[in-house]
């Protein structure tokens, strides 16, 4: 009883130990902008093997932790309906396999230069190709590039692969000294094993997931449901792994299989949480993988191999991406971001080991590359950021503002502008449009709008756009610090020139009063009076209450504007509506002292773009 007792208390010490580190080292070293992956990595260097040795089969751990590779796959999946993927299939067969191509021959040549055999050369460098999935979609997830071109781009070659080491392990085993033992039918069959379990599972996906789901829904038991989320994912990993192909592959063609599914919403908020915890275990697995012992004993030959691997690598993936026509700053992201070994190396070199054609000695120094590679690959990223150019537009196509002539100026062509130009347009009134988003001026174009490059917070710009000649200037700018700059120019240099604008939030339009706008609107003030009296409409209240309603709700907010303007943001709040029927104000949203000024409550509001300084003043927090 006391040894169960012992052992129960060893696993929660474990335990403790694994969540604490992450906990610990995570948010320090994002605070000192080195990023989560590399707080991981040292929390399991920390507290593995090598360090305070809480931990001592650190294997066993890696094996569960992939888990979390798998289930963000599966979430990817999801967001990859079967169109948007059948899109991507020449970025998949064609980048993909070219990037693998070139970097599995250019890092072979790295293994026989150094008098390594052939075999184990081509081994060494087709284990490194493939690339750390977890990192890189850790890395497109934090930096929001899941959805962009480059980042599927990175997607599909990550896809390819997937797939290939499918085709890898068939080579390693034929590459093996007793490999000429398999037959070609035994390899045959070995392919077809692969394909069958691809078919059973799409099969699987299309006639019987979602009927599953719909039944369990039905029981209205949310534990129920998140068990089915969990089975489906772990399942089709399951059924790819036996059928001789990647865990990771099952999961994703699991999510993309249910991506147009009903519950996919429902199926990506169960699974998320484990996805977190279980990939920022794999990452601490890694660090704890790392045997300091072989390190010390082969520095020179680890160090030399990583550097030599990460080069070589990212300069095949450099000249591929430039050869299919990414620009160059694009091509070095890719190339720094990729250019580490991952996790399906260790499944390789495992097997090569287990064929003869790698030693045991080998196999724990290109583990150790590996993990390195991993370890160097944030590093790297921060000091492409360091010396990487800002972002620059292109003006290519596309007019500067100079000598317009138009009746109205229109500051500011996103939705709200283009909403606001459509009563002017239709009643045949000149427009002169400016804005500083060479791309938004790009697409307009192609709707039959002619935008002009300009910055209206510029005089000279302001001038150049016609502002001291037209009959009415429109702000119809976002950001309200931008907006508020804007009116203050027209107030100061045209006085005559009537003034409308655009406010982002209640803080936003004091802002603009304060500078002496004619007219200001907040952005979402008549969309959600609309909103509200329709709902009205539709609970049985008839037209004229509704009418009346609304009427005494402009009534009350353009009073409360009027208090507000005469004292701060937080005058007038009695005039507004709440569910509690007698609330009482807590510290945060007491009034501040008597007597200060509008100008320095709205000015407080637009601290940080549009009222976010003073959240817990505004009337609610500055933005209604």
């Amino acid at each position: 009883m006391a040894s169960e007792a012992a052992t129960l208390t060893e696993g929660l010490v474990q335990v403790v130990a694994l969540l604490g580190a992450g906990v610990v080292a995570v948010p320090i070293f994002k605070r000192l902008g080195l990023g989560s992956i590399l707080g991981y990595l040292s929390a399991g260097l920390v507290i593995g093997p090598f360090g305070l040795a809480i931990f001592s089969e650190p294997e066993t751990i890696l094996h569960v932790a992939e888990l979390g590779v798998v289930m963000f796959l599966f979430i990817i999946g999801l967001e990859m309906q079967p169109s948007r993927l059948w899109s991507l299939r020449r970025e998949i067969f064609g980048l993909g396999a070219l990037q693998v191509g070139v970097c599995a021959a250019l890092l072979t040549l790295v293994g026989v230069a150094t008098d390594f055999p052939v075999a184990a050369s081509f081994v060494a460098g087709a284990g490194f190709v493939l690339t750390s999935t977890a990192i890189v979609m850790q890395v497109l997830e934090e930096r929001g590039d899941l959805s962009s071109p480059k980042g599927q781009r990175m997607i599909s070659i990550l896809l390819l692969e997937d797939l290939a080491i499918v085709p890898l392990l068939a080579l390693v085993a034929f590459l093996a000294p007793g490999g000429e033992t398999m037959t070609l039918a035994q390899r045959g069959v070995d392919v077809l094993i692969g394909l069958a379990s691809i078919a059973g599972l799409i099969l699987a996906g299309r006639y019987l997931l979602n009927p599953f789901f719909r039944i369990l829904a039905n029981s209205h038991a949310r534990e129920v449901m998140t068990a089915a989320a969990l089975l489906v994912v772990l399942g089709a990993a399951l059924a790819l792994d036996l059928g001789g192909l990647s865990m990771a592959m099952g999961a994703f063609l699991a999510g993309v299989l249910l991506s147009e599914s009903t519950f996919r919403h429902q199926l990506e908020a169960d699974v998320e949480p484990f996805r977190g915890i279980l990939l920022g275990l794999f990452f601490i697995a890694v660090g704890m993988s790392l045997d300091l012992s072989v390190v010390a004993a082969n520095w020179r030959m680890i160090a030399g191999y990583t550097l030599a691997f990460m080069i070589v690598k990212a300069i095949g993936i450099y000249a591929v991406a430039r050869l299919r026509a990414s620009s160059h700053q694009e091509a070095l992201e890719r190339a720094v971001v990729m250019a580490q070994g991952g996790e399906f190396a260790f499944v390789l070199y495992s097997s090569a080991l287990a064929f003869g054609i790698l030693s045991a000695q080998e196999n724990a120094v290109l583990t150790a590359v590996i993990i390195m590679s991993m370890v160097l690959t944030p590093l790297a990223m921060i000091v492409l950021r360091r010396f990487e150019p800002k972002d620059t537009q292109t003006l290519d196509g596309v007019d500067m503002a100079d000598g317009l002539t138009g009746s109205v100026l229109i500051i500011g062509f996103g939705r709200f502008g283009q909403i606001a130009s459509q009563p002017l347009l239709l009643r045949g009134v000149e427009v002169s449009i400016i804005d500083n988003d060479v791309e938004m001026i790009q697409a307009a174009a192609d709707f039959g709008f002619k935008v002009y490059y300009g910055d209206g917070t510029r005089l000279d710009i302001l001038h150049a756009a016609g502002a001291h000649q037209a009959r009415a200037v429109l702000i119809c700018v976002d950001k309200a610090e931008t907006a508020v700059r804007i009116a203050e120019l027209m107030h100061d240099e045209f006085p005559l020139v009537p003034v409308l604008g655009r406010a982002f939030d209640r803080g936003a339009a004091l802002g603009l009063i304060a500078v002496g706008v004619d007219f200001q609107i907040r952005e979402t003030l008549e969309s959600a009076i609309v909103l509200g009296g329709e709902t009205l409409r539709r609970l049985g209240v008839e037209d004229d209450e509704i009418a009346e309603t609304i009427e005494d709700l402009r009534r009350r907010d353009a009073e409360r504007l009027e208090l507000q303007i005469a004292g701060d943001i937080t005058s007038g709040r009695h005039l507004m509506k709440g569910n509690i029927p007698d609330p009482t104000p807590t510290p945060l949203t007491r009034p501040r002292r008597a007597g200060q000024a509008m100008n320095e409550g709205a000015a407080e509001a637009l601290k940080g773009g549009a009222a976010q300084a003073d959240t817990a003043t505004g009337g609610i927090d500055g933005r209604t």
